[in-house]
């Protein structure tokens, strides 16, 4: 239909969208009629017909497409007469008018290009409603949501950031990929794991290296993926989401901004954003039975003090790893990349990573961006094209301040005032290195 024009190509979408619409379905079809295409149109009037049955323009359209004669309206002196006016006298015999359409013919010519309206197999002519949707539709199946195939990705691909790499490796990953020395040592699958810390220190990247490493799909979900205004439809995508990950085994979940979708239900005034974390609770209290073997729960949050207690409880979301801002090792590669297509001269990297102790990756990327800008500014003024210096990069990290220390500041509060159980014991580590207490 690529030749089609403008005109049809909008009726057919107008059509679509309201099929019980019969004039305007003849309207298309006459366009149809008039550009040649005579078996479109017979099939549109075949439609109408099904939605207005007995419709003069509807069978007049047909039998034009069809190819028979328009039928001639009756005069009065053609028309039959009645009785009483037969007996006043005779009547000149009628002309022989057009032959009479067979419509029970042209239902069957037409029968192999438009189908019954309402079928089924047991004949009663009425369709399941549930049945509509067709397959594939249907939000539990494995199409419904978008499974990521095991990436490239790995941890060596995250730069520096040793320390949460060894953690990674200790308190999730080996158990992971030594299932006998699992079972020697009692050590439990039982939960999944939180990752928290500053906004843009990339706790996605790293949930991606993770499946990367267990050679796992990743299926990532988000408050919008879930959240839905029908009551009940929300706590069934959870739990649909959690099918298809035991569907689409071994798979990782990955539950991003785990604060919005798993809110403390004590301040949470929604009962629909209640009901999804009890929903939450149920699934995650399935992760070690046999129906979830190779199912792996990953979430991430900046805020780990808004999330329910009870999704960290053993069993549940049970092991935090605290994702810090880049070390200067991942400050280095993550420079590296973000200049690696930019025009640079004697930049001096040493000196840019120092200068941005505490920046994000986030952070990081601005500072390129805002100094390959001032570059193309000076060039275009000048008509010179000139290069991406130490001095242009050293003075964007001047004029950034760290995103990272707003979110320190919330959690230095926290951490010394609400630390129960040795919660957030890393985070106490780490601010007393810094000597930010």
């Amino acid at each position: 239909m690529s030749d089609e024009s403008p005109i049809l190509r909008s009726l057919r979408a107008a059509v679509a969208a309201a099929p019980a619409d019969v004039p305007l379905r003849l309207h298309f079809a006459e366009l149809l009629l008039a550009e040649g295409r005579n078996d479109e149109a017979v099939a549109e009037a075949a439609v109408a017909l099904q939605h207005a049955p007995g419709d003069a323009d509807a069978r007049a359209l047909m039998a034009r497409a069809m190819g028979f004669p328009p039928t001639a309206p009756q005069s009065p002196a053609t028309a039959p007469q009645s009785p009483v006016a037969a007996s006043e006298g005779p009547v000149a015999p009628a002309p022989a008018g057009p032959p009479v359409f067979d419509w029970d013919a042209a239902e069957q010519q037409v029968g192999d290009l438009v189908g019954p309206r309402f079928a089924d197999d047991s004949g009663s002519g009425l369709e399941d409603p549930l049945a509509a949707d067709g397959p594939g539709n249907d939000p539990g199946d494995v199409s419904a949501w978008d499974v990521d195939a095991p990436g490239a990705v790995r941890l060596a691909d995250v730069g520096g950031m040793q320390e949460v790499k060894d953690r990674l490796e200790a308190a999730f990953l080996a158990p992971m990929r030594n299932p006998e020395l699992r079972k020697l040592y009692g050590k439990s699958l039982r939960g999944g794991l939180l990752l928290y810390g500053p906004p843009g220190c990339g706790k996605t990247f790293i949930a991606r290296a993770v499946a990367g490493e267990l050679g796992a799909n990743f299926l990532s979900v988000s408050l919008s993926d879930i959240l839905d205004m029908w009551i009940g439809t929300s706590e069934k995508n959870v739990h649909d989401i959690f099918e298809t990950a035991r569907r689409t085994a071994p798979c990782v979940v990955f539950l991003d901004e785990l604060d919005a979708l798993g809110a403390k239900r004590s301040r949470t005034h929604h009962g629909g954003l209640r009901n999804v974390v009890n929903q939450l609770l149920t699934e995650l209290d399935g992760i070690d039975s046999a129906a979830n073997e190779g199912v792996f729960v990953l979430a991430a949050t900046n805020v780990p003090w808004d999330v329910d207690l009870a999704l960290r409880r053993p069993g549940r979301l049970d092991r935090t790893l605290l994702v810090l801002p880049p070390d200067a090792a991942a400050r280095d590669a993550i420079l590296r990349y973000h200049l690696r297509e930019r025009p640079i001269e004697s930049v001096d990297l040493p000196k840019l990573v120092k200068a941005t102790e505490d920046f994000s990756g986030a952070d990081l990327a601005h500072v390129c961006e805002s100094a390959a800008e001032t570059a193309l500014l000076d060039s275009a003024r000048t008509g010179h094209i000139r290069m991406i210096t130490t001095k242009d990069l050293l003075g964007a990290a001047k004029q950034i301040r760290p995103s990272t220390d707003p979110w320190f500041a919330s959690a230095r509060n926290v951490a010394t005032f609400a630390n129960d159980g040795g919660m957030y014991d890393d985070l106490l580590a780490y601010l007393k290195k810094k000597r930010k207490l």
